[in-house]
Order: structure tokens, then sequence, then C-alpha cells
């Protein structure tokens, strides 16, 4: 019987480097897609797809990303005051969808350290990790396309999309075979392959839904580049232990780590505002 995943594990601990100056004092998971902080639209993702236990993996500086799910009195109380019941409604919807507990991730020792610093939380039982660089526009949430693989399978998932191949080294690419339409069994898995050397064009992309014998498997793995525990690596040795999956998610999916990418999220889910797409379209004109 295949157990229930109810647990999302969010890393948010890094340093936002590739947005700076921006994130010198503002964690990079608080800045606004028009008026949502990123950090947002993963958590509702992981809530709309069904997950009730949001741990977030932190650091020193990022108080801020719990706060944005915990009340406000005084702000609600302004708003009250002021007779402004529709934001009022909205921000305590925000602070009711979730609990957040979190856990500190004191060193930054990569992707692989942060997961298995939250394993006392998580506990023994599978679970989906949510990386928020990556933001998944579709109506079917993209952690619940894996869960659904999960749910049939009983086995680890990995969201994938194909990228061009002088991109392979800015991923961790599988070798694997389509066994169902969007669904691969894996074989291999490599972190940032050189494009010459890579195995397929098929990349994992920051959403995943784990066995819990992933703990296991990053304790052993030894530390990469930069003394960094590397998530795909434990995923690879998991890999010969256990059956391994990997589905191409529907959806437009933005880097919003990246400053490009950000830009582009932010134009895209302006344009799906009926109060903006209007002014918007007319100014995108004027430029063009």
């Amino acid at each position: 019987m295949t157990i229930k995943v109810k647990k999302a594990v969010i890393p948010v601990a890094g340093l936002g480097t590739r947005l700076l100056p921006a994130t010198k004092t503002v964690p990079k998971e608080m800045l606004p897609i028009v008026d949502t902080p990123s950090i947002q639209y993963v958590v509702e993702e992981a809530f709309d797809s069904g997950l009730t236990e949001m741990i977030f993996v932190t650091a020193r500086g990022k108080d801020s990303l719990e706060d944005h799910f915990d009340f406000a009195p005084e702000l609600e109380q302004v708003l009250e005051q002021r007779g402004n019941t529709e934001m009022l409604e909205k921000l305590q919807s925000i602070s009711t969808m979730i609990d957040v507990v979190s856990v500190r991730q004191k060193k930054p020792l990569g992707l692989g350290h942060a997961v298995l610093s939250a394993r006392n939380l998580v506990g023994n039982e599978p679970f989906a990790v949510l990386l928020s660089d990556d933001i998944v526009d579709d109506p079917t949430p993209c952690v619940r396309q894996l869960l659904n693989i999960y749910e049939e399978k009983g086995e680890s998932v990995v969201a994938l999309r194909r990228v061009p191949r002088p991109d392979v080294k800015r991923y961790g690419i599988i070798q694997g075979r389509e066994i169902e339409p969007r669904t691969h069994a894996i074989d291999a898995m490599v972190e940032k392959p050189d494009p010459k050397d890579a195995p397929s064009e098929l990349a994992i992309v920051g959403r995943y839904v784990l066995h819990p014998d992933i703990f296991g498997c990053l304790e052993r793995v030894k530390p990469g580049k930069g003394g960094e525990i590397q998530l795909t690596d434990a995923m690879a040795d998991l890999n010969r232990q256990r059956k391994f999956y990997g589905y191409e998610f529907t959806g437009e999916h933005y880097d919003i780590g990246d400053k490009l990418g950000f830009v582009r999220a932010t134009v895209a889910y302006a344009l799906k505002r009926p109060d903006l797409a209007g002014p918007l379209k007319e100014f995108l004109r004027t430029i063009a």
C-alpha cells in the first residue's frame, strides 16, 4: 500500500546571489512577482496539490518568510478600520492556509544537505521537495502531477523538462526510457555534465517526490565541488537500490532565481491579471 505524501520540504536558505543587489537585505523568496512574494506561489502549489505540512529549511535572516504566513494583527486592524475588506480577507487567507515549521541549515553545504537537515521533521515517510527558484504555471500543479505518478508507482519521481544541449551543464540530467507518455523509468542520473557527455537532454527541475531512503543516501554521498552535498548524487545512489521515475510535466516553467527568468515570470503573471493585462499590453507595444 502506497503511503500518502503529506509533507513538503521547501529549501529557502540560499543567499540569492544571482539577484543581487536586491537580495542583500531581502530574502529572494520575498521578492514579489507583481504583488505576491514568490514563496507564496510555491506554498500554494504544495497546498493545492494536497500537501498539508510545510517544512522550511531556513538560514539566518529568513524570518520574514515565516512571518508572511503568520497573522499581522496591527496591519489587519488598520485594513479593517479603513474598510478594505478585500485585502483583509486576502491576508487572513494566507495566514490560515497552512502551518509552517522550520529547521535551520547552519552551513551552506548544498541542496542535498538542506534536504538532509529536514530529516527529523520528515521522519520515515515519503515527502515532496519544492525549490523556490522554480515556478510552474499550469492548471494542474506541477508537484500534483508528480504525486499522481508516485501514487501509481509507489517510488520516487522527479520533474523533467527538455533543455537545449548546451544548457545541460546547468542541470542534473537523466538517462532513461519512456515507458508511458511523459513518464520515464530512470536508469542513471548525472549532475551538470559536459554537453558532449550528457546521456540526454532531459533535465531535472526543482520538484521531487522522494522515498525516505534518500536520507541514508544523503548521509553516504561524498561532497562534490565546493564541498556541497548534491541531491542528484544521492538520488543516483537511491536509483541503484530502487526504481526511480521522471515525469515531463506540463506547464510554463520560470527560473526566477535568474534575472531574465524573474522578469519573464513577472510579465507573464501580470498579463493574467484583468486589472493589469490591458495597460501592460499597450505599454509593451510601445517599447517593442
